[in-house]
């Protein structure tokens, strides 16, 4: 499986171009700003983009939906239960934060599928950071894309609107940190870590 990240946007959020290795078809998760930069990694790699993910609908993570999606003709995916986020721009306006976004094409959630040519990542629901927070898992590639959810040496933060501590907790812990060790993760900010590195060293699970 091919896998680019780029760091865009105001809140230098990884966006992640993914894709098949072998009929290069593929998707864009979280492209948050910079479409311009998506696009030429992209084309570079001559990836066929037939889906736009967004692990939750918060600004940072969809101000390039509009741009992607025009030049792509992609469609674009979301939980339903951050839709409303979506829908507003974001959902941080009172922090003065909004993105424009079109409208989801189909939603995302638990146990569903994303197939891209012999590729596949499967859908957990991990609400906390937001209600429709998603992560995407790779059995096969032992990769996992988490949005907000889980950091390196963090955790999501759960003070926003529809944001609930013990819902984020639940959801790292019997939805991520039941996952093999080896696991890489890909998270929406930060640098890459692993399942057994957040359950060894992460302050914020250690000693669960």
């Amino acid at each position: 499986m091919i896998v680019e990240c780029i760091t865009v946007g105001p809140l230098q959020t990884n966006c992640y171009v993914v894709a098949d290795e072998v009929s290069k078809k593929g998707l864009v998760i979280d492209p948050g700003g910079d479409g311009g930069k998506i696009l030429k990694v992209v084309e570079k790699l001559g990836i066929e983009v037939s889906l736009v993910i967004n692990t939750h609908g918060h600004f940072d993570h969809i101000i390039a939906n509009k741009e992607i999606i025009r030049a792509t003709g992609a469609r674009l995916a979301i939980h339903k239960d951050d839709e409303p986020l979506l829908r507003k721009g974001g959902g941080l306006m009172f922090l003065g934060l909004i993105a424009s976004s079109p409208p989801p094409d189909l939603y995302l959630q638990e146990g569903d599928e994303v197939k891209f040519g012999q590729a596949y990542l499967k859908v957990l629901h991990t609400p906390g950071h937001s209600p429709g927070s998603i992560s995407l898992y790779s059995p096969e590639e032992g990769i996992l894309f988490c949005g907000d959810v889980l950091f390196y040496m963090g955790i999501g933060r759960w003070d926003f609107p529809g944001g609930n501590y013990q819902v984020l907790m639940d959801s790292i812990l019997h939805k991520l940190l039941t996952l093999p060790d080896e696991t890489i993760v890909y998270p929406g900010h930060g640098p890459s870590t692993t399942i057994g590195q957040e359950k060894a060293h992460n302050p914020f699970l250690t000693g669960l």
